[in-house]
């Protein structure tokens, strides 16, 4: 009997290990090859193609971004040789006829202007250059022809015009998308100047008032003042990029505060409470301090007795979690409202509505500020600093303290 088993494994063995290598191949197909018919292989391999030219066209059309996206971009099409071109000369060359770059900038001179594709014959002296036509796609943007794409092959084809015209297009929206990216940071940088700007008259003025005032009765808390003034602009008007880290951010409010104790004395009372795990996480330059300013001017120019102001900063998870709480004189909630979507411009309280857009723009409408408040009880802004995000990071080094 035990003969009969060890003749019958023996037998089975090889259909068991068979089987097991079918279902292996069956259920994690190795490569490309478990992907199912040739034509979901296909369209698998133009996608992934596709998407390894898409990171570099979303920084715009240059010599660079040209060269590390041809050769996918002629990959997708199959052609002999690709161009990229801008209006004024060929960016990259990939594949052969090299030598064609001459005539083919003296016959875009019609496709740049008009923005119509176009196929034409090339002249060709050496008897191995495959690249005996081209085919030109207009890459336009915004309806303006910023350069295009030429596609060379061996023989006139209908199929080829198409096919480039189509992933003209979608260059096109590549650096159409590139555009709006650096429209946003263009944006970006003008909400900074504008509040740099609001911070400017009144501030500036209220603290030169109070440091003179100390001048000769104090002179030494007039120096201490005036250290703090000078520390608090340079970190206002620095040029370290757009973002900065909450630390940093809070120590700019501290000396903001001391200015403004100065000015109030004892109607001014602040809480932080801040944990000191969330301090290094990035987030907009000039981010939270406006938020600050606004609880000052609304807690203790809003009413005639003292005011309590409370900063909290906690870890969330992904998050950091920061709130900024007074209690003073509020605002009504139809007003705030209509001062965050600018249809008003806002009396005494600066800062809101430009914190809100810069921080919809970096994290998306989600992380916009949430403000309670009503007329008489004060006012609370929450906001959410997400701890990673996709291009908010520091440029540099940041200014030591």
């Amino acid at each position: 009997m035990s003969g009969f088993l060890a003749g019958l494994l023996v037998a089975v063995l090889p259909l068991l290990a068979a089987g097991f290598w079918l279902g292996r191949r069956t259920a994690q197909p190795a490569g490309l090859a478990g992907l199912g018919t040739p034509v979901e292989h296909a369209t698998f391999e133009t996608l992934h193609t596709a998407s390894l030219a898409t990171p570099p066209l979303r920084a715009g059309l240059t010599e660079e971004t040209a060269r590390k996206s041809a050769r996918k971009l002629r990959s997708l099409l199959g052609t002999d040789a690709l161009c990229l071109t801008d209006r004024e000369q060929v960016l990259v060359w990939d594949g052969v006829g090299a030598h064609h770059r001459t005539e083919i900038m003296e016959r875009l001179t019609g496709p740049l202007d008009t923005g119509r594709g176009e196929a034409f014959p090339l002249t060709c002296d050496t008897p191995d250059c495959t690249a005996r036509w081209a085919v030109v796609a207009p890459l336009t943007v915004d309806d303006r022809v910023h350069g295009a794409l030429v596609a060379c092959a061996p023989r006139e084809s209908a199929v080829l015009v198409r096919a480039a015209g189509e992933v003209a297009r979608w260059v096109s929206v590549q650096l159409e998308l590139a555009d709006l990216d650096q429209s946003r940071t263009r944006l970006i940088e003008a909400e900074i100047r504008a509040l740099r700007a609001q911070i400017s008259p009144h501030f500036i003025f209220n603290s030169l008032a109070v440091i003179a005032s100390f001048v000769r009765t104090d002179p030494e808390r007039a120096r201490e003042l005036l250290l703090e003034f000078a520390d608090f602009t340079r970190y206002s008007f620095r040029r370290h990029g757009d973002f900065t880290t909450l630390a940093d951010e809070l120590h700019a409010i501290d000396h903001y505060l001391a200015l403004v104790r100065a000015r109030f004395g004892d109607r001014l009372s602040v809480t932080l409470q801040i944990a000191p795990e969330v301090l290094p996480v990035a987030l907009p330059f000039l981010c939270l301090q406006p938020l600050v300013e606004n609880a000052v001017k609304h807690g203790l120019e809003g009413k005639a007795d003292k005011c309590h102001i409370q900063i909290t900063a906690q870890d969330a998870g992904a998050e950091a979690l920061v709130v900024i709480e007074d209690d003073g004189a509020g605002m009504d909630p139809d007003l705030l409202r209509r001062i965050l979507a600018r249809e008003v411009s806002p009396t005494g309280g600066i800062g809101l509505s430009n914190v809100d857009d810069r921080l919809r723009q970096v994290y998306g409408d989600d992380h916009g500020l949430v403000i309670e408040t009503a007329a008489g009880a004060g006012m609370k802004i929450t906001v959410r600093l997400p701890k990673y995000q996709p291009g908010v990071h520091l440029a540099g080094r940041l200014t030591p303290r």
